[in-house]
């Protein structure tokens, strides 16, 4: 009798059939895909970028070499560019989110002007403890939101957690998400990511959720794509 090829394994050979360094390639496509929000000239910011898929799709999307565009890739691990999919566009920074500070993002990008993608692809260690897992998305969640939007965009935010609400120092001033940007946060579905998506949905065009056809059966994660920053 044929073994049933499961979804993971399908998009682990696809992966490595089409020079991707992971299976998450194909979540990002199918947002592509489906929203559209990296195009040519984009600045793109990737934030938990290893093992580098999502720069190699983010490369993709932004057409030629001539077309121009940026992908910076940030994550705590030290992330060699990918050779196939990138081009010099791409460049990676060995550090952590929580971090740095606003400034030091907005130099990485194009003339310190901000990006019009921002990308997190952020997860914690997973501990397997549901509750405190989700907690813990939630708050590198939250992390990009607060880097992206800036302090003073998320006025007010209603949330029942304490350690979220730290997360929200509001560093002064304006995000590194430029007006008319995109945003994608993964999330560990919880209860609280719905407030998540009530933070968004005044400040963005569109706001929806996605669950993309490459995650694995087993897996609680789940995307908010937010587009148009107002």
């Amino acid at each position: 009798m044929h073994k049933i090829m499961s979804t993971a394994d399908f998009f682990y050979r696809e992966a490595q059939r089409l020079g991707y360094v992971a299976r998450s390639a194909f979540k990002l496509l199918q947002i592509q895909k489906q929203y559209n929000l990296i195009t040519p000239g984009s600045s793109v910011l990737d934030l938990g970028c290893a093992p580098g898929a999502w720069l190699q799709v983010a490369c993709q999307s932004l057409g030629p070499s001539k077309s121009g565009g940026v992908v910076v890739g940030i994550d705590l691990k030290k992330v060699k560019v990918p050779s196939i999919h990138c081009d010099s566009r791409v460049s990676t920074v060995c550090a952590d989110v929580m971090n740095l500070s606003k400034d030091q993002f907005l130099n990485l990008s194009p003339q310190k002007k901000g990006f019009s993608v921002v990308l997190s692809d952020m997860c914690p260690l997973v501990s397997g403890i549901t509750t405190r897992d989700a907690a813990l998305s939630m708050e590198l969640g939250m992390r990009a939101l607060d880097l992206a939007l800036g302090g003073s965009k998320l006025p007010n935010v209603p949330l029942d957690d304490d350690h979220t609400e730290k997360q929200l120092n509001k560093e002064d001033g304006v995000g590194i998400l430029k007006t008319g940007g995109h945003l994608i946060v993964k999330l560990l579905e919880s209860e609280d990511t719905k407030e998540l998506s009530k933070i968004c949905k005044p400040l963005f065009r569109k706001s929806s959720w996605l669950r993309p056809k490459a995650t694995r059966s087993n897996s609680r994660e789940i995307y908010l794509i937010c587009q148009g920053l107002h």
